[in-house]
């Protein structure tokens, strides 16, 4: 069934993405200075766990909260959501995280400008810049994310209450550890908005990256715990 109020539940949650993650890329280096600190690397890791959280526990019972293509896919080829709906979803996390950018723009044109709103970059000097090594982290982090997503918010025996901290939390480690490397994607929608916005002809280069990696590692991760774990638990449900 097409449900046009959970496309824009999809759409307040990934705006709220999109507005907050980068938002604190954007304090962060204004604050911290744009190099990779200790500070600023915990700052963008709560700014989008808390985002993520907040909105799991907003909008999980009406949506599912999705709030990224990268999930929402997985979900539609295990059946958990129809097609129509499905696309409803990506398309409207895409307008959502276009909205938010445009008002981070609009708000903060001088001081987001140097970090392109929260763009993604590409593979950093950490990795050696290798687009490969990128590619295979953000399938391995959008892995455990929907992992997680499936373990919790979609089996029928995991605990809902606390559910939106589990997947915060996760959302919190990957940037944790992420950042620095890729600058901790695991979203199209999130990648695609200020990349789009910002004017950066170089960013484009390496936009396929945060589609590529996200959606594959979402799709192996969503057949794997489905087929394993949740197809079991809804049988003996």
């Amino acid at each position: 069934m097409v449900s046009p109020r959970n496309w824009l539940a999809e759409a307040i949650a990934t705006f709220a993405l999109v507005f907050f993650g980068p938002l604190s890329v954007i304090l962060a280096a204004a604050v911290f200075g744009d190099g990779l600190t200790i500070e600023g690397i915990i700052m963008i890791s709560l700014g989008h766990g808390a985002a993520i959280a907040f909105m799991v526990y907003a909008f999980g019972h009406v949506s599912g909260a999705h709030i990224n293509p990268a999930v929402t896919i997985p979900m539609m080829i295990t059946k958990k959501i129809g097609i129509a709906d499905g696309i409803g979803y990506i398309v409207f996390q895409i307008i959502g995280a276009i909205i938010a950018t445009g008002t981070l723009i609009a708000l903060f044109p001088e001081i987001g400008k140097p970090v392109f709103w929260g763009a993604h970059g590409g593979p950093s000097e950490l990795l050696g810049g290798s687009l490969m090594s990128g590619l295979v982290l953000e399938m391995i982090m959008t892995f455990f994310l929907v992992v997680v997503i499936f373990m919790t918010a979609v089996h029928k025996k995991a605990p809902k209450s606390v559910y939106g901290a589990v997947i915060g939390g996760m959302v919190f480690l990957l940037h944790l550890v992420g950042v620095p490397l890729t600058g901790a994607s695991m979203n199209p929608a999130r990648s695609l908005s200020p990349t789009l916005l910002s004017g950066d002809a170089g960013l484009w280069e390496v936009q396929w990256l945060y589609w590529v990696g996200p959606i594959v590692g979402g799709i192996i991760a969503g057949l794997i715990m489905n087929y394993i774990y949740v197809n079991k638990a809804e049988k003996e449900a």
